[in-house]
């Protein structure tokens, strides 16, 4: 396994993060539409930056983000208008060609029509700000711009553009990764007129059917997965193993939280209620060998752009692996 991040591909950054240990990172997004940056020589310029700090670009971002569906770069895809979902998915299509001409092995990318939904923050350990989530005090109006959006028609928009991107993944040998809907929401009631079909276990295990491939898998975020559970100490681990042992999991955001499905808050890694060791142990035992990293640290008064934060995270995960070097 590797010690990644996703925050900053810019040099100086990159040289001043190898000295806590990070070697792979997954770059900031290029750009929010095909232009010049997502040419193959824009892209082959943007992997010779990142790895002449000695860090490996291993992923970037598609114009597929975890945003609302009013500010989402490509809405068409679904809302399932016609003909503007037909070009955006050739757009798409083409950013992976690019990066596989460019020597970039894997994307990330959403699809997200919510975004990230989250109620008032609390406070946490040392007054740090906790971002969190009560699906009973979550405002329900206005609802989404898609609404209605029904399991059913979201699964159908969901299974139009699979059929278009997998094989041209699988084709440029590109694994794409997709981030689960953060977070899930009750089935049948679902958030503001739309349904989180990707926000379950069960969700994401038929999303992995559909084109099965061996390039088509999770950017698996285990703070996200962890928010679908009953028991996040007890459930996460057998999850892992589900589709890590099917090779579904091409990317892990390390993260923890307190609570369970409909009431959590995120915390740093120590002091949630998943145990990192057991976790990090069930992707060793799967085989998986991509890149752990932090996502949504909790806020410190004072850290600037979150750089305390995230290194605590970065030297507890790296502290993890050294655990299951020494184990052999």
């Amino acid at each position: 396994m590797k010690l990644g991040t996703q925050n900053n591909s810019e040099p100086s950054y990159l040289r001043m993060i190898a000295s806590l240990g990070i070697t792979h990172i997954c770059s900031t997004l290029p750009s929010r539409k095909l232009d010049e940056k997502w040419s193959v020589d824009a892209l082959k310029r943007l992997k010779e930056g990142v790895e002449s700090t000695g860090i490996q670009l291993a992923m970037v971002p598609l114009p597929l983000s975890s945003s609302i569906i009013e500010k989402a770069e490509y809405p068409s895809l679904l809302l399932g208008q016609s003909p503007e979902r037909e070009k955006a998915v050739d757009e798409i299509c083409q950013m992976i060609r690019n990066c596989a001409l460019a020597g970039i092995p894997s994307v990330k990318y959403n699809m997200s029509i919510l975004g990230v939904v989250r109620t008032a923050p609390s406070t946490g350990r040392g007054g740090a700000r906790y971002s969190a989530f009560k699906y009973s005090e979550a405002k329900q109006d206005p609802p989404s711009a898609a609404a209605p959006m029904s399991a059913d028609l979201y699964w159908e928009r969901i299974t139009w553009f699979l059929d278009r991107v997998v094989p041209v993944a699988a084709e440029h040998k590109v694994k794409i990764a997709c981030h689960p809907h953060d977070p899930g929401m009750p089935k049948g009631k679902g958030y503001k007129g739309v349904e989180t079909v990707l926000g379950s276990v069960d969700g994401l295990k038929r999303f992995v059917s559909i084109r099965e491939n061996p390039y088509h898998g999770l950017n698996f975020c285990q703070g996200t997965v962890s928010e679908m559970l009953e028991n996040p100490n007890r459930e996460i681990v057998d999850v892992i193993k589900y589709f890590g042992s099917r090779k579904k999991i091409f990317n892990v955001h390390f993260r923890n939280i307190q609570g369970k499905f409909l009431d959590f808050r995120e915390t740093f890694p120590d002091n949630g209620d998943v145990n990192f060791l057991n976790a990090i142990r069930a992707y060793r035992d799967v085989g998986y060998d991509g890149m752990l990293m932090p996502d949504h640290v909790p806020h410190i008064e004072g850290d600037t752009g979150g750089l305390m934060a995230f290194a605590f995270c970065y030297g507890y995960i790296r502290a993890l692996m050294q655990v299951l070097e020494r184990e052999g």
